[in-house]
């Protein structure tokens, strides 16, 4: 399998340490429910690792759950709601969502809050070593001290604080040394969770968060690690500082990144409110033809959605399950080339729409079957076709749902 690495910006060969793969991606920040984009990234990662497992190979996979973050509490004051109870309400809904649609369980789906003595930890590293320093009972990376920040994303320094400041990182803090510096521990404001620190009584920065429970969970270095292309800066250029800070270097072995799902030409996101929500979609079709939908895009292009796509992909999933129910047979050595060809296009930067475009064609041969073929060289079309269509996700296409 072949896949585009972020940081070394080239399509490279995934070549396995040994019979068991890492997979770590960032998770959901829960204070709202599942949107397209979500099970647009998390789609990709499961195919990713249901491409992996055809070929033996064990993926332990961790998606941690960020729920000690700004969001939260923001949204908890606005519902006048627990932050624990509201968290909790979200990630249920979430994992739901990403049941249905038919994503694989994860290993492992830690929470900030279990690990934040962890983190204190870590950042007392980082102070000791000194790439951290204190001011007023908030510490800081200071990324002066390192030099390839901005290496992951290939960004000038000029580039990376219009970002920070668009993202809410606030390069203009005056506690900072450098306006990239980024938070690793922040004093809690009044009826915030809190945690005893050598500095304050406060809470985890965000980034220290996903470094912790990806060492705690797998490892390092982690065999395959990303998300949303939105976290290439600053989230993922700040887990690899923190990380190789202390030593735990090489960091990352294959960075993977989604791009975003828009809606009428504009990032989908919680904070703009112009969502799609996963349990919406599946009001309108069924799981295997949202994850055909999914499946119709490269992972690295971002996409606009249209109501329209969805019943395609339906229109899809109708005749791949009329094709397998028709019982009709295709040679063997026609069979082979048509698996040969899928696996090309799969393993080609998973080229899902071509891995489609391939199985569109082997419908059209169980459809209109070459007479002449002998029986006993020849396969059930249909159980081709569900075998190939589960590394997509969509096995219950050739099934009436």
């Amino acid at each position: 399998m072949r896949l585009y690495d972020t940081a070394r910006r080239e399509v490279v060969r995934f070549v396995p340490r040994d019979d068991e793969v890492t997979l770590y991606v960032c998770g959901i920040t829960p204070y709202d429910s599942a949107h397209l984009g979500h099970a647009f990234t998390y789609h990709v990662f499961d195919v990713i690792t249901r491409r992996l497992r055809v070929d033996g190979l064990t993926v332990r996979s961790v998606r941690n759950v960020t729920d000690v973050d700004d969001d939260i509490l923001r949204v908890a004051r606005q519902r006048n709601v627990d932050p624990r109870a509201l968290v909790a309400s979200q990630v249920a809904l979430f994992d739901r969502d990403m049941a249905d649609i038919g994503l694989l369980p994860v290993d492992a789906a830690p929470r900030a809050s279990d690990h934040v003595p962890a983190m204190v930890e870590w950042v007392r590293r980082l102070e000791s070593s000194g790439y951290a320093y204190p001011a007023a009972g908030w510490v800081y990376f200071d990324t002066a001290r390192f030099p390839a920040y901005g290496a992951l994303s290939g960004l000038d320094a000029e580039t990376m604080i219009a970002l920070s400041r668009e993202r809410g990182a606030d390069p203009d803090d005056p506690r900072k040394r450098n306006p990239l510096d980024f938070v690793l521990w922040q004093p809690s404001a009044e009826g915030e969770p809190r945690w005893e620190s050598p500095w304050s009584e406060g809470r985890p920065g965000w980034h220290i968060e996903c470094t912790v429970l990806a060492e705690d969970s797998l490892g390092v270095p982690v065999d395959i690690h990303g998300g949303g292309d939105d976290l290439i800066f600053p989230h993922h250029e700040s887990e690899i500082a923190q990380a190789s800070a202390v030593g735990a270097s090489p960091y990352v072995r294959h960075w993977v990144h989604v791009a975003m799902v828009q809606l009428d030409g504009v990032k989908m996101s919680k904070s703009l409110g112009n969502l799609v929500f996963v349990g919406d979609l599946l009001q309108e079709a069924p799981p295997a033809a949202v994850r055909l939908m999914l499946a119709a895009h490269h992972y690295r292009q971002a996409w606009s959605y249209d109501a329209g796509e969805l019943q395609q992909a339906e229109r899809r999933r109708a005749t791949y399950v009329a094709a397998a129910e028709s019982g009709a047979r295709i040679d063997s050595a026609t069979a082979a080339d048509v698996e040969r060809r899928y696996w090309e296009r799969l393993d080609d930067d998973l080229d899902t729409p071509g891995a489609l475009t391939v199985l569109d064609e082997l419908v059209a041969l169980l459809q209109n079957p070459p007479p002449g073929r002998d029986p006993d060289q020849s396969i059930q079309g249909g159980t081709l076709l569900d075998r190939l269509l589960d590394t997509l996700g969509s096995r219950s296409a050739s099934v009436a749902v």
